[in-house]
C-alpha cells in the first residue's frame, strides 16, 4: 500500500469522494466531523487535502471562492485496492485456519468465558 494511503483519514476522505462523486473541501471536512464525532483541525485538514492532491490522488477545482475536490483514477484505484485487501480479511480471506491458530486460541465469534 503505498504511504499516502497509511492514514485513515485519507482513506475516509477517499472514500467519501468516491461515494459522492465531489465535495467542497468545508462540505468533506463537515462529513468527516460527523463520522468521527469530533471536530477536526483546519490547518490539518487541508494539509490532508494538499497531500493527496499533490500526490495525484485528488483533483481540486475552484468554484468560485470554495475548493471543490475528486478522487483521481489513481486515487479510486487505491482506494479500490485497500477496500479488496480489507474485505479478505474481514470476509475470511485472510482467516487463519485451525491448524495455524496459537494454541488455546479460540474463534472470534465463539469467546474464551473460562475464568
Amino acid at each position: 500500500m503505498a504511504k499516502w494511503f497509511h492514514s485513515g483519514r485519507r482513506r475516509d476522505l477517499c472514500a467519501l469522494l468516491y461515494d459522492h462523486g465531489e465535495l467542497r473541501a468545508q462540505s468533506a471536512k463537515s462529513r468527516l466531523e460527523s463520522h468521527y464525532d469530533e471536530r477536526i483541525d483546519p490547518g490539518s485538514f487541508y494539509g490532508t487535502l494538499s497531500a493527496l492532491v499533490e500526490s495525484g490522488y485528488l483533483d481540486r477545482r475552484t468554484e468560485g471562492i470554495a475548493d471543490v475536490y475528486t478522487l483521481t483514477e489513481a486515487g479510486e484505484t487505491a482506494l479500490l485496492d485497500h477496500y479488496a485487501w480489507l474485505g479478505e480479511r474481514i470476509d475470511g480471506g485472510g482467516k487463519p485456519e485451525d491448524d495455524d491458530r496459537p494454541e488455546g486460541g479460540a474463534e472470534r465469534d465463539e469467546p474464551n468465558l473460562k475464568d
